[in-house]
């Protein structure tokens, strides 16, 4: 091999660093979806104390050493890999910061392993802020109190349901795998959760049937 050679081979990236541009490159472009999975299921004791970045950091240097086994096993879809790191790590967050007192979202969802549950509070100021005018705006702060204990009355598994296909745009099938439910399943709640949904807007003032 000639010394030219020689050179352009120690140039080339090993298969290990190659396989960190790719989880960054695949990790970035995911990156606003990620973030709005935390920002759901962040407990709000936590908020002003870490961002959602913070646990995004963590759960990108998890990704780069878990890779290999993902690329061997392929458990998942990738973007439901990273979410599940996320997720985990956000859990993480927790029980380091509110210790065993955090509220633990496998005592009241069947999930596949205990992770956070989605925030009613947070639900309702999204909704709020998508579905409110600004003649509303005075009243807001009531609709969104009065909406958030509308959604803690919910089934818990349908306001997750509601949030991984509403908020995070997750596939009936992408819902049915996060939640352990069989397809038909996920999808027959997440009807009977909007119709809920609708309901519950509908009481609301301000809302009317005219609204998107």
């Amino acid at each position: 091999m000639t010394q030219a050679a020689e050179d352009a081979n120690e140039n080339q990236p090993s298969e290990s660093e190659e396989e960190g541009q790719a989880v960054g490159r695949l990790f970035q472009e995911h990156r606003d979806r990620l973030k709005l999975v935390v920002r759901l299921r962040m407990d709000q004791r936590l908020r002003g104390r870490i961002d959602a970045s913070d646990v995004l950091q963590e759960a990108y240097v998890e990704a780069l050493e878990r890779y290999p086994d993902f690329l061997q096993d392929r458990p998942m879809p990738f973007f439901l890999w990273l979410r599940f790191i996320a997720v985990q790590k956000l859990h993480l967050f927790h029980r380091r910061h509110l210790g065993t007192k955090a509220r633990d979202a496998g005592r009241e969802i069947s999930l596949n392993q205990p992770l956070p549950q989605v925030s009613s509070e947070i639900l309702a100021a999204q909704l709020v802020g998508k579905h409110s005018t600004p003649s509303q705006t005075a009243m807001q702060a009531e609709v969104q109190t009065r909406l958030q204990e509308a959604l803690e009355s919910m089934n818990p598994i349908d306001r997750e349901i509601l949030a991984l296909r509403h908020f995070e745009q997750l596939t009936n099938l992408e819902t049915a795998q996060v939640l352990g439910l069989k397809e038909s399943t996920a999808s027959q709640r997440y009807g009977r959760a909007l119709l809920r949904l609708k309901d519950l807007l509908l009481s609301l003032p301000g809302f009317s049937e005219s609204q998107p």
